[in-house]
């Protein structure tokens, strides 16, 4: 029987992938990718001639069942995404859900994801947590917001630029102007920035400097 292996990659600076994760992208008989090309561009910085299948959120309820097949007949199957770690608001779950009931063993590699070093950098309390990822775009946002109005943990949320501005509204109408946050945009980027301030702060602030690239918001939590 073969083994699963999740493989996180890089948000940003190609130097955050791991020995490890090369290895093991090197020597499985196939490699699972969010995005072909995104994936493409990864593979050849590292050398590893591999073949690539696409497997993303619109396609793993068909292809995770064949993919079990090859790992129950022995073959080494590796899962990426286009940046961090599957699974963590990228595809992932279907596949490792129908491993484990399968009975393979799936190994998940320690690496990137985007909301622990947003999470450390904010000056938030990182000892304890929620991790809330894309709130849904409409239908049933406020709701999820409303939920958290009393959550006495430190919340972080995954947005996108475009709809930055508008949670931080949300956020400040529901749990207050003065709780503090943090906006982290282009982990490992160039670019990398982080903003902390009170929600009121951070509105004065977008709203004068429109957010661009990957962004991790990090809130704290009612005391």
């Amino acid at each position: 029987m073969g083994i699963l292996y999740i493989v996180p990659t890089p948000v940003g600076n190609m130097e955050d992938m791991t020995y490890r994760a090369v290895r093991i992208l090197k020597e499985a008989d196939l490699v699972l990718a969010e995005d072909t090309r995104t994936s493409g561009i990864l593979l050849k910085h590292y050398g590893i001639q591999n073949r690539l299948q696409s497997h993303h959120k619109f396609n793993e309820h068909g292809t995770s069942a064949a993919v079990v097949e090859r790992l129950l007949a022995g073959e080494t199957v590796a899962l990426i995404s286009d940046a961090g770690t599957p699974g963590i608001s990228d595809p992932g779950f279907y596949l490792v859900r129908e491993a484990v009931r399968a009975g393979i063993e799936v190994q998940t590699l320690p690496g990137a994801t985007a909301f622990v070093p947003a999470l450390v950098s904010s000056g938030l309390p990182c000892d304890r947590f929620c991790f809330e990822g894309f709130l849904p775009q409409k239908k049933g946002r406020q709701s999820r917001i409303e939920a958290l109005a009393d959550e006495p943990r430190t919340i972080i949320f995954y947005e996108s630029p475009y709809r930055l501005l508008k949670l931080l509204q949300q956020l400040a109408a529901v749990i207050g102007n003065e709780r503090r946050a943090s906006v982290c945009r282009e982990i490992s980027k160039l670019h990398e920035e982080s903003c902390r301030g009170t929600l009121e702060e951070l509105i004065a602030h977008f709203t004068e400097t429109a957010p661009k690239g990957e962004i991790v918001v990090v809130v704290e939590g009612k005391q």
